[in-house]
């Protein structure tokens, strides 16, 4: 037994009137919030784990585009947003005892010099496949194969992180 790690590899949306990459160059770490997919809060609660890398998506923008990476440095925890009536992502089902909804803290890696847009993605053979280009595919948490991670970095012209 190696005792090594397997990381897996994730793409997260964010729109960026939302929550962009440049917000998380400022903050340098972000709690991931505001998940209301159950599909997609399994992968945040269940899979995502501390170590695992992320690509950050700009999503609902001109160019859509994953525009940087980041680092998964907490696992799934219980989204604070849910339990705040105030908060436009409450759940009056929810309660602190039994929460719905998960999210996970990542610290920022890189912003890419440029996007990489969904053509880009689609143009290139190691991407061509990712789920974020399937017809359909809506979720804001979405697995990425190390072989789509390293492909992207291919085209951002930068070391992987």
């Amino acid at each position: 037994m190696s005792g090594k790690v397997e990381r897996q590899f994730w793409l997260f949306k964010s729109e960026p009137d939302e929550y962009s990459i440049d917000d998380l160059i400022r903050d340098q770490t972000t709690f991931w919030f505001g998940v209301r997919n159950y599909q997609a809060r399994n992968f945040l609660r269940d899979t995502v784990k501390a170590g695992d890398r992320v690509l950050f998506y700009h999503s609902s923008a001109e160019p859509t585009a994953v525009v940087g990476t980041c680092r998964v440095t907490e696992a799934g925890a219980p989204d604070a947003t849910q339990f705040d009536p105030k908060n436009p992502y409450f759940d009056a089902k929810s309660t602190p005892e039994n929460p719905r909804w998960f999210g996970v803290r990542v610290r920022l890696i890189r912003k890419f010099a440029a996007p990489i847009t969904r053509d880009q993605l689609r143009n290139h053979n190691g991407t061509a496949g990712m789920m974020v280009l399937r017809k359909g595919a809506r979720l804001s948490i979405q697995p990425v194969t190390e072989a789509e991670w390293l492909a992207v970095h291919v085209l951002a012209d930068v070391k992987p992180g």
